[in-house]
């Protein structure tokens, strides 16, 4: 095994939502590692949510120092305080936990997940490789954003109806899965690993750098858009790029299916022999239910919801939400 057999998940901010609690325990009790990290910028309110993690077995919460991680990641790569003083100049939180899953995968190797991920296998069978990222169906990659082709731009937007129809059907995942072929097979940075001192996590650092500021208030500029251009560039073979059913059963959109009340869903026809994790993204339209889940909740709906059956099957003991 090459990459180290840990998991980080990281936070910005005091209140951690039992949502991404949920992705933590899961990884506990789901990835076969030993150990889980969260890396949490603030102290973490007290609460169920706090004492769920603090009584799971090989989770640890780690208060980390952002400055001083990226300082030490800025001296390994010979860039001094360069990815610092960019942490600082980035508003968004989102894009600040860009920069920073980057260098702690850099400086300590292991896996990477977002909080919106639910583990439901053992990711031992990642270990094995020196490094992955992990790839989705989308629509508007940065290269045809950019484009002034009419029939780039016709083609794609045929593409968005033909998914804004899917995610509205009941059971819109299945024919999405008889037209996936056509949608642009891209790389995101929600669940990836490396071992330390990883070339293309050296590459992917040095390319942040190079972000003009004023791209500073884009998306996806310093995450999928800047890691797709960097995979594209790199030469080596030793870069394992995982198939979209691996982290990404439902691609974005049609995730929302995940939170569809739907007494007919079946999570075994969903998540496939190859699925690992499920990334449920909720950075798109779903990021609402966040503060609708708890214990509770998943209970009510496991047998009517995909999301909560998910969560059920993946956590056997589910901790009290007060």
């Amino acid at each position: 095994m090459t990459i180290p057999a840990r998991v980080h998940f990281c936070w910005i901010g005091t209140s951690l939502p039992w949502a991404y609690v949920f992705a933590i325990l899961s990884a506990a009790e789901r990835s076969g590692l030993p150990e889980i990290i969260l890396h949490h910028t603030d102290v973490l309110d007290d609460g169920a949510e706090l004492r769920a993690l603090q009584d799971a077995s090989g989770v640890r919460l780690s208060r980390i120092d952002s400055l001083a991680c990226l300082a030490e990641a800025g001296g390994a790569l010979g860039v001094g305080n360069g990815l610092a003083a960019l942490f600082q100049a980035l508003a968004s939180p989102v894009m600040r936990t860009d920069v920073l899953r980057a260098a702690i995968l850099y400086l300590q190797g292991g896996i990477y997940l977002d909080l919106d991920t639910v583990t439901t296998s053992s990711l031992r069978p990642l270990l094995d490789t020196p490094q992955f990222v992990g790839s989705e169906f989308i629509v508007w990659p940065q290269s045809v954003r950019a484009s002034r082709s009419p029939l780039v731009w016709a083609r794609h937007l045929a593409l968005d109806v033909m998914r804004k129809v899917l995610r509205r059907l009941p059971h819109g995942w299945k024919a999405f899965r008889r037209v996936e072929k056509f949608y642009f097979r891209g790389v995101n940075n929600a669940v990836m690993g490396a071992e330390a001192g990883s070339p293309l996590f050296r590459a992917y650092l040095q390319a942040m750098l190079k972000v003009p500021p004023a791209r500073y208030t884009e998306a996806y500029a310093l995450g999928p858009d800047l890691l797709q251009a960097v995979v594209d560039r790199y030469e080596a073979d030793d870069l394992v790029i995982q198939d979209p059913q691996v982290f990404y059963p439902l691609p974005p959109r049609i995730s929302e299916l995940w939170f569809r009340i739907d007494p007919g869903a079946r999570l075994n026809a969903v998540l496939s022999a190859e699925t690992l994790v499920v990334h449920w993204y909720a950075s798109v339209r779903t990021k609402s239910r966040v503060a609708l889940i708890n214990p509770q909740y998943v209970r009510e709906h496991r047998s009517h919801q995909l999301y909560s059956a998910l969560v059920c099957s993946c956590i056997s003991s589910l901790p009290e939400a007060a």
